[in-house]
């Protein structure tokens, strides 16, 4: 039953996320979202929020640091999912679905540069598509006055 609502929750994401889809242009607006914190209604929120941003034209970046990181390994499940909002129909969603979802639209994902020397991962166990993050190239992107940068 627990998969069925993770399911389910996951695919009333999915709908606005694949509906709004071609209103992205070349020249979108660009965030970067920098993600550490371990607590599950934190990762979720930076996540549904992500997920707005990109549904209003938004190309996003996610840096996940820390236990965040452990949102770009596959095969991760959240402890439990996240009740959402009676207004949102989505019932029950988790971080890792949300960015999974967005990743299959196009968001970059990174873990910061020290999580997998510092966690008992290699790059062989993140999600296809995840890369680990250059200081410099990181660097620059946060001193970009044209990228909002977020942190949560």
């Amino acid at each position: 039953m627990r998969k069925l609502l993770l399911i389910a929750g996951a695919f009333a994401f999915a709908v606005p996320v694949l509906a709004t889809a071609e209103n992205h242009s070349s020249e979108s607006d660009k965030a970067l979202i920098i993600l550490t914190s371990d607590s599950l209604e934190t990762q979720t929120m930076a996540m549904i929020l992500g997920n707005a941003m990109y549904q209003q034209g938004t190309e996003l970046h996610f840096l996940l640091c820390d236990a965040a990181g452990d949102l770009a390994v596959s095969g991760y499940e959240s402890d439990k999912a996240v009740n959402t909002p009676p207004s949102n129909p989505a019932g029950q969603v988790t971080p890792e679905g949300i960015l999974s979802m967005l990743m299959a639209e196009g968001a970059n994902v990174d873990v910061c540069a020290i999580y997998l020397p510092n966690s008992d991962y290699t790059q062989e166990n993140l999600l296809d598509g995840v890369g680990v993050a250059a200081p410099g190239p990181m660097a620059e992107m946060m001193r970009d006055p044209n990228i909002p940068v977020l942190s949560f």
